[in-house]
């Protein structure tokens, strides 16, 4: 395989992409051009916009994960284990 003199080390961590989008966003639509129905359709549709939005505010789904725990864990942290009170 030929080595391109433009890539750099670096280029490893970014993100792989389809075209314009997140390769994760690009799945649903794979799914739906080998299962072609409306139902298909909109959730292939509904996953482009949601990791649309979550590229839009620069989220990861691991991190988008982590920010959607945290907020439903509370803002109170317990400094005692539940089973040791």
């Amino acid at each position: 395989m030929p080595i391109d003199e433009t890539t750099h080390w670096r280029d490893a961590s970014r993100s792989p992409r389809f075209f314009f989008m997140d390769f994760r966003a690009a799945f649903p639509l794979v799914v739906f051009l080998l299962h072609i129905t409306w139902l298909t359709f909109g959730i292939a549709v509904a996953f482009v916009i949601f990791f649309s939005i979550l590229e839009r505010f620069r989220f990861t789904i691991p991190i988008f994960l982590r920010w959607v725990k945290s907020t439903l864990a509370g803002s109170l942290r317990s400094t005692r284990p539940w089973w040791r009170t």
